[in-house]
């Protein structure tokens, strides 16, 4: 699997994404239920794993086809497949997993109807997706959420959704302030903003580059950040721009 910096990759990616990816999944776990569900937007499928349970089958979908078959080695079933267009019969799953997946898509809405297609009655869906005042700069997110934004998508689709938040403690986002004000001083060496008339390729090339140089300069501090430095924020009305991460939860009727 190719290292782009579209998805994390332990090894790769600064611990403290990938903690919060963690305790992004580990939030998503306690709010399922059991059954057959779909992880979308697997990857090798590292954190998946946190989501199985004796009550509980993980299926894993990835949109390519060498990272869905690296998974197979962590979940049991695995399908290659567009997140936009399941390969799933009308209800037929209990629960849905999306985690950083929606803001990959210039037609988000597309993959949340998909998702409410397959879920039985009563089935749950958790989306996780960055917060759009609090994400930096990344080629991948074409399509950034505000709270309100993403709560009327949900209630498009679902009869009972809510929207909490999670971000990091008062360490942890200092760490995330390093990183956002490292990124800042490389984006200054392009003012007026001649980046963005690049072709795609080009751009994610570019901001590959960027990541190899300021991830390394934020090690020290970022490799003592685990899950536990998260936190849910239970009431939207609490949420504000600094807030790391939307969390969606909804019910299909």
């Amino acid at each position: 699997m190719q290292v782009t910096g579209e998805r994390p990759v332990h090894d790769h990616t600064p611990a403290s994404l990938i903690a919060l990816h963690v305790a992004g999944y580990e939030l998503i776990s306690n709010r399922i239920g059991s059954g057959v569900g779909l992880d979308i937007g697997c990857g090798v499928g590292t954190e998946s794993r946190l989501l199985a349970r004796d009550d509980r089958t993980v299926i894993g979908l990835d949109y390519d086809l060498g990272t869905a078959g690296l998974a197979q080695v962590a979940i049991e079933g695995v399908v290659c497949g567009d997140a936009r267009q399941l390969p799933f019969r009308t209800n037929s799953l209990d629960w849905v997993s999306s985690s950083h997946i929606i803001e990959h898509f210039t037609d988000p809405e597309r993959h949340v109807a998909e998702i409410a297609r397959v879920l039985r009655p009563g089935g749950r869906l958790v989306v996780l997706t960055p917060n759009a005042p609090a994400d930096f700069e990344n080629p991948f997110h074409v399509h950034l959420f505000s709270l309100d934004m993403f709560g009327e998508l949900l209630n498009k689709y679902f009869d009972t959704a809510e929207v909490n938040g999670l971000t990091g403690n008062v360490e942890t986002m200092k760490t995330f302030e390093q990183r956002r004000r490292a990124g800042r001083r490389l984006l200054a060496l392009d003012p007026f903003g001649l980046r963005h008339r690049l072709p795609a390729r080009a751009l994610t090339g570019l901001h590959s580059i960027g990541r190899r140089v300021v991830y390394p300069l934020l090690r020290s501090a970022d490799e003592s950040i685990t899950a536990r430095d998260f936190e849910v924020i239970d009431r939207s009305e609490s949420i504000d721009d600094s807030t790391l991460v939307l969390v969606g939860t909804a019910t299909a009727a």
